[in-house]
């Protein structure tokens, strides 16, 4: 209910995201300047696109992220920039209120919530609504004006919009004169927020902004009036009243509270329930709170926010690594200051594809979007904004790497040929049991191992020679490396990296396979021109003809 997007006041906001890094960057006072005044700059640019031109950019989680991010910085270099416009300094206009609209400030957690409820007797629950607030002002039951929320002390005149909008009355069912404030919101019918988190606050900004409206858009606007400011002193007289007048939302949906339980209990059952506006959790307030001659453009005491779990998290990138595969594929890799996201501590984000980096070029210091896929796995959401003094990356060549690159170590190979061991030792290849990276590494850092293969010919008395190889797992490393010898030929060829999606038949060989060229591959059951070629490649490559050759001299069956 707090209707304006970004109530963001010094002080007010008892909500710090989740997980967001408390430490300082490493900047030098130039550029922390550099970076908080460009940082200042986006946020003053999205504050005036959605309060001047009713647009939404960003969404309004990590809007407040970024923001508090920001907040951050200025505490780790106070004499870095001077401090940023407030976010509602767009968002004013000429007319007064005549009861300030407070806002709300936000709980971090259930702790903060269970310490607030305990503080505050009387208290009752609402979901809040994902809306734009606006000020009703009636005279004799006739609707006088509509004020937009601004900045809580001035708003904009939208009374014209208002007359035009059904859910509005123009009348009244009385002759008194009185002050309303509420929410604006666009109509969803069976909207359930924890299925689709709509922003369809921006779709009420975006329909004011472009005045006059149409009929159509007038009808998806919908009104709940949350507070009378000067109505019964009393929460129950408040709700009845409010339903005299036709305003029943708030009655309907009001329950009184009891404890922390309960709280959480409506917070749950709203976020999962059907209802017809978007909301972004719930108000906890006190039934009792002074008149609204003593209001201020503040958040109030005897109310506050509980939003819902963000579906979002800004991250700030640590580092960018490139990790190499068995194939020869690039993976970049971002480390981020750890985030706390739906329960689970996010470090580390995988882009896919080296393309995909290019395209972005993220660089350490710059901040991201990061959503979980399917409750686990976490995704690059977007890119929030990126730091003006691009710090360097060591990118690796491209062209270097292939599914025919690194069968031995070299400069640049460590991590396809350790990739290839650890593949080759694998479920789908050997298998090796209880053999994995560690181990290959320290063969490798005792500089047994150059080739795929070495480790087939190593003696019990060099293994028992590598730092940290007693002479029990020496012998067990020996006797499983001398007894893949007898593992079938297909496994041994899905150990070599043969090309997926096709399995060699129990008389098949290396010799008859070698003599197959691209058509005769393509008459085998799923294998296209693309695969063909693979195959093709596979058993004619020169690096892959020498590993053939030793196991030949091996005596291991079908090469």
């Amino acid at each position: 209910m707090a209707g304006l997007r970004h109530l963001l006041i010094a002080g007010s906001v008892l909500w710090p995201v989740q997980g967001l890094a408390g430490h300082c960057p490493d900047w030098t006072a130039e550029q922390a300047g550099q970076e908080l005044q460009a940082l200042a700059g986006q946020l003053a640019q999205w504050d005036t696109a959605y309060h001047r031109d009713g647009q939404s950019p960003i969404a309004d989680e990590l809007y407040d992220q970024t923001r508090q991010q920001l907040d951050r910085w200025q505490q780790c270099f106070p004499q870095a920039a001077p401090p940023p416009p407030g976010p509602l300094d767009s968002a004013t206009g000429r007319l007064a209120h005549p009861v300030p609209q407070t806002g709300l400030a936000k709980l971090a957690d259930g702790q903060a919530a269970t310490h607030w409820i305990s503080q505050h007797p009387d208290l009752w629950v609402q979901p809040k609504v994902d809306g734009v607030a606006v000020t009703l002002v009636y005279q004799q039951g006739q609707l006088q004006q509509m004020i937009s929320r601004g900045d809580g002390v001035h708003g904009q005149d939208w009374t014209a919009a208002a007359r035009q909008i059904a859910a509005i009355p123009a009348r009244l069912p009385t002759t008194d004169s009185l002050v309303l404030q509420g929410e604006l919101y666009w109509r969803l019918e069976g909207h359930v927020q924890a299925r689709a988190g709509l922003n369809a606050r921006s779709r009420v900004a975006g329909a004011m902004a472009r005045q006059p409206l149409d009929a159509a858009t007038a009808g998806q606007i919908g009104l709940f009036v949350w507070e009378w400011p000067e109505g019964p002193a009393d929460m129950a007289g408040r709700l009845k009243g409010l339903a005299g007048l036709g305003f029943t939302d708030l009655q309907t949906l009001s329950r009184p509270l009891g404890s922390f339980q309960e709280a959480r209990q409506w917070r749950e059952h709203w976020y999962h329930s059907p209802l017809p506006f978007a909301t972004d959790g719930i108000v906890l307030r006190q039934g009792q709170r002074p008149p609204g001659s003593q209001w201020s453009a503040s958040p109030p005491w005897w109310a506050i926010a509980w939003k819902y779990p963000p579906r979002t998290a800004l991250a700030t990138v640590r580092a960018v690594h490139f990790r190499i595969g068995r194939s020869g594929r690039i993976t970049p890799l971002l480390e981020l200051e750890p985030v706390q996201l739906e329960g689970r501590r996010l470090q580390r984000l995988s882009l896919g594809s080296l393309q995909r980096w290019q395209q972005l070029d993220l660089r350490p210091g710059d901040q991201i979007a990061v959503r979980l896929a399917g409750q686990t796995i976490p995704q690059l959401d977007t890119v929030v904004w990126r730091t003006r003094q691009r710090a360097p990356v060591d990118i690796p060549d491209a062209r270097r790497y292939h599914a025919f690159s690194c069968w031995q170590t070299g400069p640049g190979c460590q991590q396809q040929f350790l990739a290839r061991l650890n593949g080759l030792a694998g479920r789908q290849g050997l298998p090796l049991a209880g053999i994995g990276p560690g181990t290959w590494q320290q063969l490798l850092d005792a500089g047994l191992i150059h080739g795929l293969l070495d480790w087939l010919e190593l003696t019990v008395q060099q293994l028992q020679a590598v730092d940290g190889l007693g002479e029990l797992r020496a012998r067990q490393l020996q006797e499983r490396f001398q007894a893949t010898r007898d593992q079938p030929f297909a496994r041994w060829l899905r150990a070599l990296g043969l090309p997926g999606g096709w399995q060699p038949r129990p008389q098949d060989c290396w010799e008859s396979l070698q003599q197959c060229d691209r058509a005769c591959w393509q008459q085998q059951p799923g294998v296209g021109p693309g695969r063909a070629k693979q195959l093709w490649q596979f058993f004619h490559h020169p690096d892959v003809d020498k590993l053939r050759q030793r196991l030949q001299q091996l005596n291991v069956a079908g090469f």
